[in-house]
C-alpha cells in the first residue's frame, strides 16, 4: 500500500500512531502543508490509501475520478461535508471515519468569549507596547448567553455559562421547551434570541437547512454591545453581513474560528476586521483528539486490508 496523510499542519501524525504495524512493503507519506487546488490530483495520483483531516482538502467527484489508484479514503471524525460520498460509492471506494474527543470546541468557544469580554489580546498587546489598562473589560454574571443550537456542544457551552452566573437562552429549528429546560436554558424564537442576548454563540451542524441561518436580519437585531462567536461552521453565517456589522460597529465584536476559505488567504477581509479575536480553526486541534484520529485511522487501514472495514460512512 502507498499511503498518504494530508494536511498534517503540525507535522505530528507520524508520532501519534504505531504506523510500523502497517503491512510489510507499505509506504507512508505525510503532507504537512495544503496542496494547491490545481496540483492535488497529480500529487495524490500514486496513492491507494488517503488519510485526510476533516474538511481541509475537498474531495469532490472530479478529484475522486482523477485518482485511479485510490482504494480507501479515511477521514478524521464521523462527518466530512467536503467528501462526495456518492462518487466514492460509485467507484467502490469505502470511506471510513474515526472517533473524536467531544469537548475541545466548547472549550475554545469559551476561550474566545473570555478573550473578547476581558480584552485579553488587546490588553496583552498594549502592555508589550508600554501602555497600561487601555479600556474597560466586562463581567458575565447576569448577562444573557444566546445559543444557536443546543446539541452536545451547545449544552456544554450552556453549562459553563451557568457557572459564570449567566442566563442561558437557546434557539434551533427543532428545539423544544423541554429539551431547552433539560440543558438549563430557556427556548426563545430566533429574533428574540438575537435581540436580547449579550453574547450569541453558534453550535449547529451545517446542512442545506441550516446554511446561512444567521444573516443580515439577525445581525440587525443584535444590541450594539453584543458579541458574536462562531466555532461551528462558516457556512452557517452570512460572512458579508457579519463583516458589515463589525465594520459599521453595529455589534461590539466577534470571535471567529471558522472561515469560508481555509487556511485564510492573504488579503482575506477577516485580517483587518475590527473588534475581532480570530483563531485558525482550532476547535478540534488538540493532542487528545489527534491521538484518537490517527490511531483510529491506522485501525481503519488495517481492518480494510484484512477485508473488514470499520466505521464506514453512509
Amino acid at each position: 500500500m502507498k499511503i498518504a496523510i494530508l494536511d498534517d499542519y503540525q507535522n505530528v501524525a507520524r508520532d501519534l500512531a504505531e504506523w510500523h504495524q502497517l503491512p510489510n512493503g507499505s509506504s507512508l507519506t505525510v503532507f504537512d502543508r495544503p496542496i494547491p487546488a490545481d496540483e492535488v490530483a497529480a500529487a495524490l495520483e500514486p496513492y491507494s490509501v488517503l488519510v485526510i483531516m476533516r474538511e481541509r482538502t475537498p474531495f469532490p467527484a472530479s478529484l475522486i475520478e482523477a485518482l485511479p489508484n485510490l482504494r480507501l479514503l479515511v477521514t478524521t471524525g464521523q462527518r466530512n461535508n467536503a467528501i462526495d460520498l456518492a462518487a466514492c460509492k460509485a467507484r467502490g471506494i469505502p470511506v471510513c471515519g474515526t472517533r473524536m474527543v467531544g469537548t475541545p470546541t466548547a472549550e475554545l468557544t469559551w476561550g474566545l468569549i473570555l478573550a473578547l469580554v476581558k480584552r485579553i489580546p488587546a490588553e496583552e498587546r498594549a502592555l508589550r507596547e508600554g501602555r497600561w489598562q487601555t479600556g474597560l473589560t466586562q463581567g458575565l454574571a447576569g448577562k444573557r448567553l444566546g445559543l444557536v443550537g443546543l446539541g452536545k456542544l451547545g449544552t456544554q457551552v450552556a453549562a459553563v455559562g451557568r457557572a459564570f452566573g449567566m442566563e442561558v437562552a437557546a434557539w434551533s429549528p427543532n428545539l423544544t421547551d423541554e429539551r431547552a429546560a433539560a440543558a438549563g436554558a430557556t427556548r426563545l424564537d430566533k429574533r428574540e434570541l438575537f435581540a436580547t442576548s449579550d453574547i450569541v454563540s453558534v453550535h449547529l451542524v451545517l446542512s442545506d437547512r441550516t446554511r446561512g441561518v444567521v444573516g443580515a436580519e439577525e445581525f440587525a437585531a443584535m444590541k450594539p454591545t453584543a458579541l458574536f462567536v462562531n466555532t461551528s461552521r462558516a457556512g452557517l453565517v452570512d460572512e458579508t453581513a457579519l463583516l458589515a456589522a463589525l465594520h459599521e460597529h453595529r455589534i461590539a465584536g466577534a470571535g471567529i474560528d471558522v472561515y469560508p476559505v481555509e487556511p485564510l488567504p492573504p488579503g482575506s477581509p477577516w485580517l483587518d476586521a475590527p473588534n475581532t479575536v480570530l483563531t485558525p480553526h482550532l476547535g478540534y486541534v488538540t493532542r487528545e483528539n489527534y491521538e484518537v484520529f490517527y490511531r483510529d485511522a491506522l485501525e481503519d487501514i488495517l481492518a480494510w486490508h484484512a477485508g473488514n472495514p470499520l466505521r464506514v460512512l453512509a
